[in-house]
């Protein structure tokens, strides 16, 4: 049975209590979840629970949206965004234009409007805003098919990559904020009575009302690579705390926000709140809104993910607001031993050819010592490992269709560059080359293997081209002296450059207690010998977090406590009662 939000009639609106006890239930799991770590999800991975078409459901749904405009109907208006060149417009990294246009709206105009919004917002309380914000989750949840086509002829991504990353992983992120959001809400009683002995047959009486108050308005500034999953914490997180978000799309990825907000709104509206809670800001070419929204007066919250310099800037400029960012990483894993040497190539291949390396958890580095690694197949030399690595590579991208199953499409110009910089053999001996792909459907797509590059860490110009974020399917098999030198490299590397994730393959315990050391001081989550079909570059949301806010790849943690208790702040109303 296809899977179908269950939305409110107006009657059924107008009484926030129905909306409590619908989505009740699923808020007391999560809740569980983020509490107790364990594995759960709201929302299927299962393509066929939402339709017999799957995914050609979505690409159907996404046809009818291409080539018209997409209006929101918000206030403001003054203008267009795309399908023409001179006003931006969204290309399929599969190839062909989406054509769609979106209205541009005046800020002038628009932030009022948000401001105006928010007093019956804030005063509904924690328990409705959870509610509501379920509501909105569910309503995208049924559109899941859309959302992952959405993410494929946006982002490029893979068509299992899509409808997770860019739909029920995503909602899952949502949710999970929504959760940490309202137990922080919840944590102090909504009333106290305070009673003081003031002396022998004296008590000083008084009621105390404890209320959460939202900052203002939120403004979410998102990327092309994973604009949802990325998007949704702090989108979530700022609604279900009282505060109007503004969504700025990236250019090249409007879509599956403008599906986002078009649901959101329709679920506040039917709830019986105002639609302006939520609403989208895309931008003309080149007219640098992010700025001038971000440093806006009414905005009070600013959540970006994207590139190290811009969050440099947002931090210097926007100072009315709470900023927080999640930014460029360079990932390191360190291969020092193995009791399954094949399994592991398998698992490395796979970590460094999904999404093309363009996932900000993706391993870049590699670093494995010159004198070679132990392994269950006997000792292995640092050229041997290498070698062994292209072989497994070869192995899952010797077929064109799987290979594009695997990799999806080159997100743009900058990534196609790198790559091919990195296989001319400019940073350094190719070791592992990068072939070009041909995608069975869409032959426009820039497709292409990953291409290793071998560095050495005692080499100047080599520390300096590890020590940069490569985004795309570059990745390099870095001698170093020793395994020691390997976690020294690794957590420098976390320090310096920013990491959101650290890998080790190791059957040595003092090894792994260093790596473990090094991991925890530079505040960079480790994995340690996965194997099988779990990888490094995955989270599983409700339990890993995303991020530490310990090294210069952001500030924010998706979800932790810290990432909603920001978004608010407690008022306290004091009223004597008397002494008796």
């Amino acid at each position: 049975m296809a899977r179908t939000a269950q939305h409110p009639t107006p009657t059924e609106a107008a009484a926030p209590a129905r909306l409590i006890a619908r989505h009740r239930t699923t808020l007391d799991r999560a809740l569980t979840a983020v509490r107790t770590r364990e594995h759960w999800s709201s929302y299927p991975e299962d393509t066929r629970v939402y339709g017999p078409g799957g995914a050609a459901d979505g690409e159907a749904s996404l046809a009818v949206l291409l080539g018209r405009p997409f209006d929101l109907g918000q206030p403001g208006r003054d203008g267009t965004v795309g399908p023409e060149p001179d006003r931006g417009g969204e290309r399929s990294p599969y190839g062909g234009d989406l054509g769609i246009s979106y209205a541009h709206h005046d800020p002038a105009v628009l932030l009022p409007a948000m401001t105006a919004a928010l007093p019956a917002w804030r005063d509904a309380g924690p328990e409705v805003r959870a509610a509501v914000c379920l509501e909105i989750l569910d309503r995208i949840n049924a559109l899941s098919p859309l959302f992952a086509a959405a993410a494929e002829h946006t982002s490029g991504h893979n068509p299992v990559m899509a409808f997770h990353a860019g739909a029920v992983h995503a909602q899952d992120r949502g949710l999970e904020a929504v959760a940490q959001a309202y137990a922080e809400q919840t944590r102090l009683p909504a009333t106290a009575r305070w009673r003081k002995p003031m002396g022998p047959g004296r008590v000083v009486d008084i009621h105390k009302r404890f209320t959460p108050v939202p900052r203002g308005i939120s403004l979410v500034v998102a990327n092309s690579v994973f604009p949802a999953w990325n998007g949704y914490p702090g989108l979530f997180a700022s609604l279900a705390t009282g505060n109007p978000v503004l969504v700025k799309p990236h250019p090249a990825a409007v879509l599956p926000l403008a599906l986002t907000v078009r649901e959101a709104r329709a679920a506040l509206a039917a709830a019986g709140f105002d639609p302006n809670l939520v609403c989208l800001a895309p931008e003309q070419p080149g007219e640098g809104l992010a700025r001038r929204l971000a440093t806006a007066p009414e905005v009070r919250l600013v959540d970006y993910s994207g590139r190290t310099a811009f969050a440099d800037w947002l931090r210097e400029h926007a100072r009315q607001a709470r900023v927080f960012t999640s930014v460029s990483a360079v990932n390191s894993l360190l291969v020092e031993s193995t009791d399954d040497y094949s399994d592991m190539l398998a698992n490395l291949a796979f970590s460094v050819s999904l999404y093309s390396g363009q996932l900000c958890t993706s391993p870049q580095n590699l670093l494995i010592p010159r004198t070679g690694i132990t392994t269950d197949e006997g000792p292995k030399g640092y050229e041997e490992v290498v070698a062994d690595l292209g072989a497994a590579l070869d192995a899952l991208l010797a077929d064109d269709a799987a290979a594009c199953a695997v990799l999806g499409a080159l997100l743009g110009p900058e990534v196609r560059a790198r790559v091919e910089r990195a296989a001319s053999g400019a940073l350094g001996p190719v070791g592992v080359p990068s072939r070009t792909v041909r995608h069975p459907a869409h032959p426009d797509a820039v497709v292409r293997t990953p291409v290793v590059v071998k560095l050495d860490a005692g080499r100047d110009a080599d520390r300096a081209t590890l020590l940069r974020e490569w985004l795309g399917p570059v990745c390099f098999a870095v001698a170093v002296d020793s395994a020691e030198a390997g976690v020294a490299l690794a957590a420098e590397t976390a320090r310096t450059c920013g990491a959101l994730s650290a890998g080790l393959y190791s059957v040595s315990e003092e090894v792994t207690a260093a790596m473990t050391a090094a991991c925890a001081e530079a505040g960079v989550m480790l994995s340690a010998n996965l194997m099988g079909d779990w990888y490094i570059s995955q989270s599983a949301v409700y339990s890993d977090l995303h991020g530490t806010g310990m090294n210069p790849a952001g500030n924010a943690v998706y979800t932790d406590a810290a990432f909603v208790a920001e978004r608010f702040r407690t008022v306290v109303v004091r009223r004597y009662g008397g002494a008796t």
